[in-house]
């Protein structure tokens, strides 16, 4: 029988790794919520399973067994294998561990934040490479910079530079250093740093997007009364993750009390799909339908369902893909959306079929609807926000449907003539 904290020892692990629960679970062959379940010392483990977990997370299964001066053998012999220039005595090491366990676990935490940290600049250096927003967010900067650099030389070369020309480059430095300080800010705004300690490995949009990605967008516990606080979030590397992560949890709750599943199963079951029809007979407002429905298990649907949220700016803040439908990673979406569409007729639900513009001919039902935030205070102005359900139909004539033609984004829509178009298309054909 295995001691009761290999579970945490196997969470640690994945974390050094850098491995999230769902792809460790992946790999295993079992459910996420199982490992999370193992992970939190409330399933034990042995056998077959021990060996596959220690493979993936490649350690001895001793390492998860034995406790704490094994992991920490271990993370020395890891350091010791990293080093350069250096050449450890790894005869010494049990011994080393166990006089001076205090200094040997400051070296293995060092060196797992070294490696942290390294992971950070590639995924850093990855995204600069990738992210065409961070790409040119970076050359404004790079370029604005040489731009103050050159009219500077100009003024600290030339001896005399006449009164009208010495004006107009002081004039241009004050604008470039404007224009410097507006793109530097935008950037720092970008990447979002963090003010934890946590390392920072993304857009914290991204992150949660991600984490509802691994979970299928259903946590079975909250369907059960469970809070959002007990969903561990470990896994999330910013303040700022956690937080936006916590927010549509707790709306997730919110909805999954008012549309409990076995009655939505059952509703579902006795007549077609229609928000509409739903709204009414659990008594809420079409929003808490479209998010509820995007939330359902794989099946309750029948087809691929995503979910696109945005505030009145038309920022998109939460997103789930569906196949066949191009939600933008960067940039702004396409304006001709039902989504924004809706925040022009708030409390008016719309339904639009659509097919995007340059893709498969694929076909989809768009369901949206905005509503005000509830305000804090009197003669507030209301803050509206904007929810979009998006089913892909299937066996439909398309020529037989009126379909409205979208695109993904502007930056990567070959619609020329569109007149909703903020910026030209990389695409050099039209449509």
């Amino acid at each position: 029988m295995r001691d009761t904290l290999t579970g945490s020892r196997i969470r640690e692990r994945r974390q050094i790794a850098g491995l999230r629960q769902a792809e460790l679970a992946r790999q295993v062959g079992i459910s996420a919520s199982y490992l999370n379940l193992i992970e939190h010392n409330r399933r034990r483990i042995g056998g077959k399973l021990l060996v596959d977990i220690a493979s993936a997370l490649t350690v001895e299964p001793s390492v998860l067994t034995r406790g704490i001066e094994a992991t920490l053998i271990s993370a020395l012999r890891e350091a010791a294998a990293d080093s350069v220039g250096q050449k450890a005595e790894l005869d010494g090491l049990e011994e080393f561990a166990g006089r001076f366990p205090g200094w040997a676990g400051v070296l293995a935490q060092m060196h797992r934040r070294v490696v942290s940290l390294e992971r950070t600049v590639e995924t850093l250096s990855d995204r600069l490479t990738h992210d065409p927003h961070l790409a040119a967010s970076m050359h404004e900067v790079l370029s604005t910079a040489a731009a103050i650099r050159s009219t500077a030389a100009i003024l600290a070369d030339t001896q005399e530079i006449e009164p009208q020309w010495r004006d107009r480059f002081h004039k241009n430095l004050h604008q470039d250093a404007e224009r410097l300080a507006d793109s530097s800010k935008s950037l720092v705004t970008y990447l979002d740093n963090s003010d934890s300690d946590g390392d920072h490995r993304g857009v914290p949009q991204e992150d949660v997007e991600a984490f509802f990605d691994a979970n299928n967008h259903h946590f079975n516990d909250m369907e059960h009364g469970g809070a959002a606080t007990d969903v561990d979030l470990s896994e999330l590397d910013s303040a700022a993750a956690k937080s936006l992560t916590q927010d549509f949890l707790a709306i997730y709750a919110a909805d999954a009390r008012a549309m409990p599943l076995k009655d939505v199963q059952a509703a579902l079951a006795e007549a077609p799909l229609d928000p509409l029809q739903l709204a009414s007979r659990f008594s809420v407002d079409v929003a808490t339908v479209l998010r509820r429905l995007a939330t359902l298990p794989d099946g309750y649907l029948g087809r691929p369902t995503g979910l696109v949220v945005c505030d009145a700016s038309g920022s998109i803040l939460f997103s789930k893909s569906v196949p066949g439908f191009a939600m933008p990673r960067f940039g702004e979406a396409c304006p001709l959306w039902p989504l924004f569409q809706a925040l022009n007729r708030p409390l008016v639900p719309i339904r639009q079929r659509v097919a995007q513009l340059g893709r498969a001919a694929a076909v989809f039902d768009c369901y949206a609807y905005a509503w005000p935030q509830p305000g804090s205070k009197f003669d507030q102005a209301p803050v509206y926000r904007s929810v979009m359900l998006v089913r892909s139909v299937e066996d439909v004539a398309q020529d037989a449907q009126a379909v409205a033609r979208v695109g993904p984004s502007c930056r990567v829509c070959p619609h020329e003539n569109c007149s909703s178009r903020r910026e030209p298309s990389i695409l050099s054909e039209g449509f």
